[in-house]
């Protein structure tokens, strides 16, 4: 079985964090806000680290933010942004930490004129890479370029997540809403 070349090399170590990512989450479509909101951090939070930090890491972030209640997350005050500066267990960068509240700001925003962020993602789709960008970078702090396409492709608004000779690549497709298979065969 031909998996994409990254997940290859983590064939023989099926427990290891990136190996479950790759065949369980990247690429699917994500169905909660929260949950989206929660991709959205830890790839802001990735930017010049390896994801599988990122993943050793995702439950204390979940615990640090709240398990990512965007609600809860966008009224957090400088003593949460002293309590997160000071935990250990994610990573302490105040512009990340900043990013992440003032984002769950912007998406009850969202929320409010699209009636969620997953329905604000999807009346923008399709686009390209660099329109997303675009999007992004007015709309959300620390989005940067990888930030916004890695975002966007481990839940499946871009495609490229998997290789299509990857058996995760046809799970991925069945598990896009309709709309979106379309799109994804053409391209």
């Amino acid at each position: 079985m031909s998996y994409c070349q990254f997940a290859n090399t983590l064939h023989s170590q099926k427990n290891h964090v990136h190996k479950v990512y790759h065949d369980t989450q990247y690429g699917f479509p994500i169905k909660t806000d929260n949950e989206l909101f929660c991709r959205l951090v830890l790839e802001i939070n990735q930017a010049g680290l390896s994801w599988t930090t990122i993943l050793n890491k995702q439950e204390s972030f979940r615990k640090a933010y709240s398990e990512f209640d965007i609600a809860k997350v966008a009224a957090y005050t400088e003593t949460d942004r002293a309590r997160l500066l000071a935990d250990a267990g994610i990573i302490r960068n105040r512009l990340k930490i900043n990013a992440a509240i003032e984002n769950a700001k912007t998406i009850l925003q969202l929320q409010l004129s699209h009636g969620s962020f997953k329905n604000w993602l999807t009346a923008h789709h399709p686009k390209t890479k660099d329109e997303w960008v675009k999007l992004f970078k007015k709309t959300f702090l620390f989005t940067g370029g990888e930030i916004v396409n890695e975002f966007l492709m481990s839940c499946g608004y871009l495609p490229g997540a998997h290789d299509k000779t990857c058996p995760i690549y046809k799970k991925v497709l069945a598990a896009q809403p309709k709309w979106n298979q379309k799109i994804k065969v053409k391209s």
